[in-house]
């Protein structure tokens, strides 16, 4: 059952039960740092998890089992001040794919610019409509692009919302001191993500998250050369993407994510399409064309 028939069948029958959105695992690491007690990351550690898998960021109904599949790896780099802190965050996210055990990764972005301050066993405390820490901040702005791009690939469209609230997040953060909000100080931000999942310039990318994962993946252990022309399709819109905005933000996450998957869903196909999709995506993905080169490779 997917997860908008689930959402439907909830809301016709008025049930009241419900678990948060998202199921995501949230390590702190503490490896490039010297210091004798670290017991204030470990509350951090929790206070992070906590907040990302309690905090109620839609108002769907889901079930246990449909949580979406996420994880936080935060890796402290300097502590600036009893506070303050300095360290990257890296953020993968996963969809199951229907009738299987499988895991697509849909997000894996390493993020350099994660500055907050944070006092221990103080709450974490977010509002939409302002900006009360960059810690929660960054955080509600990840949430909601992992819940957006889970959404658009059940239904083209149907992420905006949570678009939408993530450019709030950025546009609150403006005048923040912390860095990775504005366009001007990286062409690889948070700014731009959203920014390039809003902009109409890479509409046919952001389709293709539909095409490639409901009209490609979902079907793939039925009707596999089904689900391969699929996603050969959606990667003709992707490549036309690339030739308008060559440096787009937006598609080197998409193969960030997607590179390796791709060279497994065409190393299974005949011989003619091998050597055709190796071409196709060193056009889509130049800096990974030796990898695409093991389709053809494989038997």
């Amino acid at each position: 059952m997917y997860r908008f028939l689930f959402i439907i069948f909830l809301s016709v029958f008025g049930l009241q039960s419900f678990s948060q959105e998202l199921n995501c695992t949230v390590q702190v690491n503490t490896g490039q740092i010297q210091l004798s007690d670290k017991r204030i990351f470990e509350t951090l550690q929790k206070s992070i998890f906590e907040f990302i898998n309690t905090q109620r960021w839609t108002n769907d109904i889901y079930d246990q089992n449909e949580r979406i599949e996420c994880s936080m790896f935060i890796n402290i780099t300097e502590r600036v001040s009893s506070d303050e802190f300095r360290a990257t965050i890296q953020v993968q996210s996963r969809r199951i794919i229907y009738n299987t055990n499988y895991n697509s990764v849909m997000l894996n972005i390493n993020d350099p610019d994660f500055a907050f301050k944070y006092l221990e066993y103080e709450p974490l405390l977010f509002q939409e409509n302002t900006s009360l820490s960059n810690l929660t901040s960054v955080l509600a702005f990840y949430a909601y692009m992992i819940i957006g791009m889970d959404y658009e690939s059940f239904g083209q469209g149907s992420g905006e919302e949570y678009f939408q609230k993530a450019l709030a997040v950025v546009n609150n953060c403006q005048s923040s001191p912390e860095p990775g909000w504005r366009s001007f100080e990286s062409t690889k931000n948070r700014y731009w993500f959203v920014e390039n999942m809003l902009n109409p310039r890479f509409q046919k990318l952001r389709d293709a998250y539909y095409t490639y994962h409901r009209q490609g993946l979902d079907v793939m252990t039925s009707d596999a050369e089904t689900a391969r022309m699929a996603i050969t399709d959606c990667l003709q819109g992707i490549k036309k993407v690339r030739q308008d905005q060559p440096t787009g933000y937006l598609l080197q996450l998409f193969f960030l994510a997607k590179s390796d998957e791709l060279v497994n869903i065409f190393s299974g196909a005949f011989p003619d399409t091998k050597a055709r999709m190796v071409t196709l995506l060193s056009e889509c993905d130049p800096s990974n064309a030796n990898k695409y080169q093991k389709i053809t490779k494989s038997n």
